[in-house]
Order: structure tokens, then sequence, then C-alpha cells
């Protein structure tokens, strides 16, 4: 799921409790006073869900070969490779991997 304003403050501090309404952050618990937990700017929110965003677009490739790698039934395509003297399973594995490229 693509990162949103809740998981960039929520990164930026894990302890406050907040709410969000329209897409802002509108609520900030008392925390700040006795913890000394900032409220974040929304320069800092921007910036966070920024590097969330990138973060998540790195890992793209990964969520779809699980997706691919899931629909397998891998262990039977082992045992059916060893004994067969077959190479099914590393074949596709290396082809999901060859369509999905890091």
């Amino acid at each position: 799921m693509r990162p949103k304003i809740y998981d960039a403050v929520k990164s930026l501090n894990e302890t406050t409790a907040f709410s969000i309404t329209d897409n802002k952050l509108d609520g900030w618990d008392i925390a700040e006073v006795k913890t000394g937990a900032t409220r974040p700017t929304d320069n800092e929110i921007t910036t966070e869900l920024t590097r969330l965003q990138t973060e998540y677009d790195a890992q793209d490739y990964a969520r779809k070969r699980k997706a691919e790698y899931d629909k397998l039934n891998q262990f039977e395509m082992q045992f059916d490779d060893k004994k067969n003297s077959t190479t099914t399973w590393v074949d596709k594995i290396n082809e999901i991997k060859a369509r999905y490229p890091k």
C-alpha cells in the first residue's frame, strides 16, 4: 500500500497520538508538553512522505516477484525436480526474476 500522510507522521514520531483530516495533520497530542515530541512541520511531513514513497517504489520488483512466487507450489516443484532430475523450479524462479529485475 502506497504511503500516506499518516505513515509519514508516524515515521517521524511513533509515540505521539495525532489525527489527520482532509489529508492534513490537524491534531497533535499534548505529549509534546510532556515528552518534548514536537509537531512536525508540513515541510518535514512532505519530505518524509517523499522518502517513504521512494522506498516504496524501490521495492516494486519485490512485491511483483512475491505475488508470482506465492502462486507456485514451490515445495512440490522442488521435490519433483529432485525426483525427476529436472530444473522446473529453478527455471520458473529465474523466469520471474528476469520479468521483474531489481
